[in-house]
């Protein structure tokens, strides 16, 4: 699969994940994708922690307004109704329970839901940004990301990369499968056209539990 065909994969299946009425906030990078894919008819408010309710999909030229954009400085479109506030604001809804789910990228995540996803030693470090405040406070923690990284695991039995927070992590959607966080482990609900259990297990460094009934993603 070519980078494109991934990010795609993942993003529409992370958007079926979402409820009419949620209030949901998209990290940086491949989450942002999801907005993309939400049905018109579903009325999610998308929550951006740099102060806005009511972010739209991706600008592209035509819609573009140079001073709309999301965390992660990329442009965004506004849907009717949105609102703008400071940064206190924002992170007082995100504190405070109000985000329905977050769905963020990882370098790592493990068995116990454990999110790795700011920093590698040695190398330059952006920030953890508002990572933190969303594990903690939002409702359901979504991973969406590839399932490795040039062939190494991101999936791990534990995370050895500086953890952004412990055991907050819910669902994680690669293009390879879903898998559910539980007490017992990793559960495969569902593998990718693009997979097959035996590929799933092996590209996961961690026990994958297989149920005796799962779908297709």
């Amino acid at each position: 699969m070519d980078k494109k065909l991934i990010r795609e994969v993942i993003a529409k299946r992370v958007a079926q994940e979402l409820r009419d009425g949620d209030v949901v906030n998209l990290g940086i990078g491949l989450p942002t994708m999801v907005a993309n894919y939400v049905p018109q008819e579903m009325d999610i408010t998308f929550q951006s922690e740099n102060g806005m309710l009511g972010m739209g999909s991706l600008a592209d030229e035509e819609t573009m307004d140079k001073y709309l954009t999301n965390a992660g400085g990329q442009h965004i479109t506004a849907l009717p109704g949105a609102s703008y506030f400071d940064s206190s604001m924002s992170f007082s809804i995100i504190r405070g329970g109000h985000v329905d789910a977050t769905v963020l990228g990882a370098l790592q995540v493990d068995c116990k839901g454990n999110l790795a996803n700011w920093m590698i030693p040695g190398k330059k470090v952006p920030g953890m940004g508002g990572a933190m405040d969303l594990v903690v406070g939002a409702k359901k923690v979504i991973v969406a990301m590839e399932h490795t990284a040039k062939g190494n695991h991101k999936i791990l039995e534990e995370c050895n990369l500086p953890l952004t927070a412990a055991g907050e992590v819910n669902l994680i959607i690669t293009e390879k499968g879903v898998l559910e966080v539980t007490t017992e482990g990793l559960v495969l609900k569902e593998v990718s056209e693009y997979s097959s259990i035996d590929d799933i297990v092996a590209s996961t460094g961690s026990k994958v539990i297989i149920p005796d009934h799962f779908c297709k993603m």
